[in-house]
């Protein structure tokens, strides 16, 4: 697993076995980062349930100001830092270990809003829907911020949550990526 672009392009992100993670593919990462490449510069960046920070990296790789990395999984966390450390990052970044639910009322709690926000929850938790309204009500969100929500296919769909609207999906195998943007 590599970076794919940017001023870190071609250099390797530690991580690709760990264990409880499902790393999105360097194609699908750069298809994403084609669809999004023009909001990208200067953006404050949510990756949630970040695993290895694969998608947080490339953002910061390609401009992004700043990066939020959470995730539950200690092993994940240790992965970030050291991720992090070795791309000279870490000024860039914060790095969360606790649960989603707990993340997103620390935001709301801190006045943090975010420009792009990563989600690609474990698809068995059936949470996407609940993540969308919750980032949506807890005002999360800046003017115009994009959601790139990573799922199995047709989990949820483009009418479903008030305030995003659907603005680009596709699908890679048994794998979808929406793209929302705030109204």
């Amino acid at each position: 697993m590599k970076v794919i672009s940017g001023s870190l392009k071609g250099r390797n992100i530690l991580g690709y076995q760990l264990e409880g993670t499902r790393p999105t593919m360097d194609r699908v990462k750069e298809s994403i980062f084609g669809m999004i490449q023009n909001h990208i510069r200067e953006a404050i960046v949510l990756d949630l349930f970040a695993g290895t920070g694969n998608l947080g990296i490339e953002a910061i790789s390609n401009g992004a100001q700043k990066c939020y990395f959470v995730d539950h999984q200690k092993k994940a966390i240790k992965t970030i830092e050291e991720n992090c450390k070795n791309f000279t990052i870490s000024e860039q970044v914060e790095i969360l270990l606790m649960d989603y639910q707990k993340a997103l009322s620390y935001f709301r709690e801190n006045n943090i809003t975010f420009d792009i926000v990563f989600l690609d929850p474990p698809y068995h938790e059936k949470i996407l829907l609940s993540l969308l309204e919750t980032l949506v009500s807890f005002h999360l969100l800046k003017e115009k911020a994009l959601v790139i929500v990573e799922m199995e296919e047709n989990t949820i769909h483009e009418s479903t949550v008030e305030g995003l609207t659907l603005i680009k999906s596709r699908t890679y195998g048994a794998k979808q990526v929406n793209i929302y943007q705030v109204d």
